[in-house]
Order: C-alpha cells, then structure tokens, then sequence
C-alpha cells in the first residue's frame, strides 16, 4: 500500500485512515479539492465511486493530486471576466449590424454573445457551489445573485421573443440599453465573487 498526495507520500496509517473514503474526507476537511485520482495506476470508475470509496487503503496504491478549491474559482471568475469582455464586444457589433439591416451577420454575433453569458452563468453557479456561498446573500447593487440571474433570464426571454417575432427594432434597444447594464451587473457579480474569495 502507498499513498502518494500532490507528489508526496502521505502516511495514512498514521492518520488513522483505512478507507478510500476517509481519505478524501481528510483532503476536504485540508480545504483541498481532489481532481485527479489514480488507484492501482488507473482511474476509478465514476460511477461506482461510492463503492470505490468503501474500499481498504491498504489493498491500493492510490496517487491523488489536488488543488486549492479557492485558486480554482479565482482562475474560473477571472475566465469569466475575459469572457465578458468579448460578449460585449460581440453584443455591441449585433446591435450596429442590426443599426445597418445585417440581421443574419448581427444572430450570428449574438449566438456567439449567447453562448458566452450561458458559460459565465454555468461558471458563476458551479464556483458558487464549489465553495458553498449562497447566493441569496451575494449582493450586486443591491441585488442578490439569485435575483440578478432572474431578471439576466427574463431578458434572454425577452430577446428571444424579439427575435421570433422579427422585432430587430426592439432587439437592438434590449442589446443596447439592458442588456448594457446586465453586462455591468455581471462584471460585478464576478468581482462581488473575488472579493468573497479573498
């Protein structure tokens, strides 16, 4: 039996530890997020971790490699914050080909723009969760997060009905003037997010 963590061997007998489980249970209980796991040289099965968990120390060698759930997040939001970047740049050039009749080149822009806020939400929800902050509680201009993703999906409703029913004139406004300012929401949530990391 060997039990080697980020490189290092680590003596689990003397910690006391005899399962799979107690052993990440231990890593968590050190703030630290599992990412890769090797058992006898090869990777276990996700879908039998919880009998992969209930296995004996002693009959494996394990080689785990971990990380900090806090750099995790701060590399995730500061993604995040990039990629807001070009989803408003991508949003601005929808709303100036819509401005020019270019309505297929400006769905294109906006898929792109689309696709961009759907990840920053995936990514702002899976750190959030990761690091067990409730959203209720984070605040952005005197708003949850929770209620900022709300009214964020009321007016990805609100396009989409633009665009079922050929409004570009109603598009352009929401691009430029709510969707403007949900942009400037988001950056904060990020930040609001950071800061709540420390």
């Amino acid at each position: 039996m060997a039990v080697t963590v980020d490189h290092q061997p680590l003596r689990v007998s003397d910690l006391g530890l005899r399962t799979i489980g107690q052993l990440f249970t231990h890593l968590q209980r050190l703030n630290r997020l599992v990412v890769h796991v090797l058992i006898d040289g090869s990777e276990p099965d996700l879908g039998r971790m919880g009998s992969v968990r209930r296995e004996a120390l002693d009959q494996h060698e394990l080689f785990i490699e971990t990380a900090d759930p806090r750099e995790l997040a701060r590399d995730a939001l500061n993604t995040v914050s990039e990629q807001l970047k070009e989803a408003d740049r991508l949003r601005f050039d929808a709303t100036e080909l819509l401005g020019r009749g270019a309505q297929f080149k400006a769905m294109e822009k906006l898929s792109g723009c689309f696709s961009t806020w759907q990840h920053a939400q995936e990514s702002i929800l899976k750190t959030a969760q990761l690091l067990k902050i409730d959203l209720n509680t984070l605040l952005v201009a005197g708003m949850s997060l929770t209620d900022l993703l709300a009214d964020f999906t009321q007016q990805l409703r609100d396009m989409k009905r633009s665009l079922e029913n050929r409004d570009f004139v109603l598009l352009s406004d929401i691009l430029c003037y709510e969707a403007n300012h949900t942009s400037q929401q988001w950056r904060q949530a990020v930040q609001a997010m950071l800061q709540r990391i420390g």
